[in-house]
Order: C-alpha cells, then structure tokens, then sequence
C-alpha cells in the first residue's frame, strides 16, 4: 500500500517539531518559493508555499507526500512536482481551508493526479 498524501515519505528526512517556516521550495525543475507555514498533523501535513512575488503573492498548499527530501542545514524542501504543477494548482485559503474535508480531498486529488 503506497504512503497518504498528506503524510511526510519515510525517506524524506522529515523530524516532528522542525520549523520549516522560510525554507526554500525546489520543484524537480527549480525553485518555486518558500514555506510560509506547515502542519506535522498526522493524516493532514502540509506545507503552506509562497509562490508570488512581492505583494502579488499566491500561496498554495503543498500535501506532505509531495515532500521528497529535507534539508535542514540548507533551510530547502525538495518535492516532487514541476513549477507548473505548482502553480496551477488550487489557491490556499486559510478560510476554506482549515477543517473542510472536501476541499483538502479535492486538493490531495489534484496532487495525486498530477505525479511526477
């Protein structure tokens, strides 16, 4: 049975209780922005991304399983989907967000559908 997508991959090196706030965001075809927050909640990690530029920001939610590798000493989170993939993908809205079912359901199908 494959790993949840909202669940952080064995091998990614990721620890409970690291703040992973301000790390570098590298999709497999470059840098994509940065962690503005994070969940560690089991069934429901995520990472918050900037991805826009100055006051333009887009923020998207990134499921754990996306996360391939950390690099604590580097401050960067390498995952494994494009910059497009990325971008295309459903704005975060913290309003919408937090505690509906339906839309992280939508989202972890985005992510599931578009594998690297």
């Amino acid at each position: 049975m494959s790993e949840s997508i909202w669940n952080y991959p064995s091998a990614s090196g990721h620890a409970a209780g690291i703040e992973l706030a301000g790390f570098k965001v590298e999709a497999l075809d470059g840098s994509i922005g940065r962690v503005d927050k994070h969940s560690d909640d089991v069934g429901s990690a995520y990472l918050v991304v900037d991805i826009g530029i100055w006051i333009f920001g887009k923020h998207v939610l990134l499921p754990a399983g996306t996360v391939t590798r950390i690099d604590t000493a580097g401050e960067t989170i390498f995952v494994s989907r494009t910059k497009d993939q990325i971008k295309a993908a459903p704005e975060f809205n913290k309003e919408e967000h937090v505690g509906n079912p339906e839309l992280q359901d939508q989202i972890g199908k985005y992510y599931g559908s578009h594998r690297a």
